[in-house]
């Protein structure tokens, strides 16, 4: 028998596995991957050839741009290349540092927001690699305009970009920061976030954009950026625009810049302004620039404009005024000191708006831009060229054409025409025509008298443009001797000038002004009593008026403020100006040492006056010595004493001739109260006191309680039985006691019960006792005169209805008694059955 055996296969260890086949959506992602790679090397290589000052270089399309940053473009309709992004956008690409100039409305926007957007897609950035952008610019609108040009443009990145200005949560602004990678911020408030704000990381930062340079560089915000830069790293890129470039070496040491390039693109052009901007200015003194302004108003209502002026107590004064005036433009106004959404608010409208007149300061000045803005007026001249040029800039953006005008005073007209020729701008005079002039002098100051508040806002208005002025460093345009300002107060509504007193190397605010001593004379020295030649000086007549309105009227929201209208008859007589007639004060004082000593508190305010007999008069512990015609009156009243002598929730008593008060009850010695006895045994004797007082009291008051009941029922009977003596005696012919001398026929008529009543029963007092007649609907607005007619017809039947249930008769007269013949037959109407 054959026999085999079975063969046994054993497997190889090492031999491989079949490999899994990959997914397609990770094949995809690792292509995807790839391509992006390869397209940015493609885009490095090509910025590396890129030749920053080649002449084929006038559209975007021309720049090696990433895809994402070509098609953001494209969909915002951005094209051909403005001559300032033509000459700085290559340089950025290359990672230089810039110091850009251009003039206003020439793209400087789109020159530093395109790099950005680039640097970040070369270092491939993340948001998990934080902030690698800062943008920082002067003013929180500018801000806003240059984040919502960067959504535009950046809309197909996937970057994550923030908005960090003022007036909104820090906390909810803390709370994003760490996650964004680019940021739009105003100084303030971004180096609060890095000194407070902890897990935001600058160090990673790649590029740091200031917008506005020569603004941010100066004394405003040269604490603030120099604490910032501090925070940030060294190794970054850096870019300046602005319209009006720095160029000083401690800028830039400050900035850390590495060999900067310089793009200046118009500073060989024949101006410094856009060429189709045309420029005017008109020489007004200063009591009549808002006259001027006025009269411009009302000459362009169909249009769109800007008006500077140099503070937001002036702009505020404006537009109150003007809205009240109804010029026939929409009216809007902006300024530094209102609240975030109502800056965004009204910066939205004026956007919107067709017609419209925006009142501003400075905050809107640089950067921020507003379409179709066909006039900029400058009412206060800008502290220097440079501020010009920005503010003019609102007009005539890019390739649009625009107008400006500018209000200078005499005394500034030769010195600032300097300033502005030496920088390259065109400017003409011209004039105002006679019938477009007007005065609105007597309107304001009918405002200011009807409106407390808009007058407090016109002496705020005065002091801030009055301290503008001495402020500014150059005296060779802001003459602050030259000023009219009498006649500016009275331009602006306001009764009298308000004094200020001005100290060499103060800075006045609001709070240090109210606590200056208050002199008439505006110097930098009002101690002496010589000017600088050695002359002594001429002082200033002040009225009686002003002299209390220096003592009395600090306040002007005080109540003896708000009624100085009306006339005075004693105002010639008292020494005022006859200018001022319209102005009255019911207090006469009478000479010039007892109101300068009740304005400085001194012993000669309380100085007796002719006419007005001394004497004291002792109110609680406080004596008070009656030497004034006020005082005098005031003791005539007990709650002004009361008001200003005596503490709060003090009852006092006063004698028979309303003098001499007292308090109601007064305290009693400790040594005559331990006398009387234990204080426990005095407390039990007191409370069975009034026990037995209680008692005594309230069985009085039942006594008078049954007495009361009783006299009630026995008038009523008594009442009854008059009339049975009368349903007895039936009607009668004739009046008894007629023949007789002494007999009043009125006394029976009056003792008659009269329709409706309750016959002639008199109470206690001697007083009818009649029913109180029934209290009458109120008219609604919706009736006639026939539905009134109609119900007094149905109140008449049911009142007669009434009667007659009652068995009395009604009489209805058609005219009113007014003698005896007319009572008689009254009388005999009355008494038939």
């Amino acid at each position: 028998m054959a026999t085999g055996s079975a063969k046994t296969v054993i497997p190889h260890r090492n031999k491989p596995k079949t490999a899994k086949p990959i997914p397609k959506h990770a094949e995809a992602k690792t292509l995807k991957r790839k391509r992006g790679q390869d397209d940015l090397q493609k885009l490095r290589t090509a910025i590396e050839e890129l030749d920053p000052k080649s002449a084929d270089i006038k559209k975007f399309t021309d720049l090696p741009l990433c895809e994402a940053t070509a098609e953001g473009l494209r969909a915002s309709h951005f094209e051909v290349l403005t001559d300032v992004q033509r000459a700085a956008i290559p340089l950025a690409l290359k990672g230089r540092d810039i110091l850009g100039a251009a003039k206003t409305g020439s793209g400087k926007t789109l020159a530093f927001l395109v790099p950005v957007l680039e640097k970040l897609v070369q270092a491939q950035w993340t948001e998990y690699d934080g902030l690698g952008a800062l943008i920082i610019s002067p003013t929180r609108e500018l801000a806003c305009q240059i984040f919502e040009v960067l959504r535009k443009i950046g809309r197909k990145h996937t970057f994550s970009a923030g908005l960090v200005i003022g007036g909104k949560s820090l906390k909810e602004e803390a709370d994003r920061l760490g996650r964004m990678n680019i940021l739009v911020c105003t100084p303030g408030r971004m180096l609060q976030h890095l000194d407070q704000t902890a897990n935001f990381d600058v160090n990673n930062l790649q590029m740091l954009v200031l917008d506005e340079a020569d603004r941010i560089m100066d004394m405003g915000f040269q604490s603030a950026v120099d604490a910032l830069v501090e925070h940030l790293p060294k190794t970054r890129q850096t870019m300046l625009f602005s319209a009006t470039q720095s160029k000083r070496v401690s800028d830039l040491a400050r900035l850390s810049l590495k060999d900067p390039e310089y793009v200046s693109v118009h500073e060989d052009a024949q101006t410094a302004t856009p060429t189709n901007l045309q420029q005017h200015y008109i020489v007004t003194p200063l009591p009549e620039k808002l006259d001027t302004l006025w009269g411009f108003l009302r000459t362009n209502v169909k249009s769109k404009m800007i008006v500077f002026f140099s503070s937001g107590k002036q702009v505020r004064f404006a537009y109150e005024s003007f809205k009240r005036m109804q010029p026939g433009i929409s009216l809007l106004h902006l300024h530094g000191r209102q609240k975030q959404t109502g800056r965004l608010d009204i910066t939205r409208k004026f956007t919107l708006a067709k017609y419209a007149c925006l009142f501003a300061t400075d905050v809107v000045a640089r950067g921020v831009d507003f379409p179709a803005v066909d006039w900029v007026v400058q009412v206060d001249c800008p502290e220097d060229a440079d501020t010009y040029i920005h503010r003019v800039g609102r007009t005539a953006r890019y390739e649009s054409k625009g107008r400006a005008v500018l209000f200078l005073e005499p005394a500034e007209e030769k010195g600032f025409l300097a300033r502005l020729e030496h920088k390259k701008i065109p400017i003409q005079k011209v004039n105002v025509r006679d019938n477009k002039k007007k005065s609105i002098k007597n309107e304001l100051q009918s405002q200011c008298f009807s409106s407390p508040d808009l007058k407090y806002l016109g002496q705020k208005a005065f002091i801030t443009y009055v301290r503008s002025v001495y402020v500014q460093k150059d005296k060779t345009v802001f003459q602050f001797d030259q000023l009219d300002l009498d006649g500016y107060a009275a331009s602006l509504g306001l009764p009298g000038t308000p004094q200020i007193k001005f100290k060499k190397g103060d800075v006045l605010d609001g709070k240090k002004m109210k606590e200056l001593s208050r002199m008439p004379v505006f110097s930098d020295d009002s101690d002496s009593d010589f000017d600088e030649n050695g002359n002594k000086k001429k002082k200033e007549v002040r009225t009686k008026y002003q002299k209390m309105a220096e003592r009395q009227n600090q306040d002007v929201l005080s109540s003896h403020y708000r009624k100085l209208l009306g006339e005075d008859d004693d105002k010639q007589a008292d020494g005022a100006d006859e200018d001022d007639d319209f102005l009255s004060v019911k207090r006469v004082l009478q000479d010039d040492a007892e109101i300068d000593a009740a304005a400085t508190g001194g012993a000669s305010a309380t100085t007796s006056i002719p006419g007005i007999q001394s004497k004291v008069i002792k109110i609680g512990e406080t004596e008070v010595v009656i030497d004034s015609n006020r005082k005098a009156k005031e003791v005539t009243s007990k709650a002004k004493m009361l008001k200003k002598y005596m503490p709060k929730g003090q009852k006092l008593l006063f004698d028979e001739d309303g003098e001499n008060p007292r308090p109601l009850y007064v305290l009693q010695g400790e040594d005559d109260f331990q006398a009387e006895g234990p204080a426990e045994q005095l407390r039990r004797e007191f409370v069975a006191n009034e026990t037995v007082k209680v008692a005594e009291a309230d069985l009085d008051d039942k006594e008078l309680a049954r007495q009361r009941r009783k006299e009630k029922r026995e008038r009523a009977k008594a009442r009854e039985r008059g009339e049975e003596v009368e349903r007895e005696r039936g009607p009668i012919a004739q009046l008894e006691g007629g023949d007789d001398e002494d007999y009043d026929p009125l006394a029976l008529l009056r003792s008659l019960p009269l329709a409706g009543g309750g016959g002639g029963d008199k109470s206690d007092d001697g007083e009818a006792e009649a029913e109180e007649p029934p209290r009458k609907k109120t008219k609604k607005w919706f009736q006639n005169d026939s539905d009134v007619e109609d119900e007094r017809e149905t109140k008449k039947r049911k009142k007669n209805s009434s009667a007659a249930g009652r068995g009395k008769k009604v009489i209805e007269m058609g005219y009113e008694p007014d003698n005896l013949q007319d009572l008689e037959a009254l009388a005999a109407g009355l008494l038939e059955d």
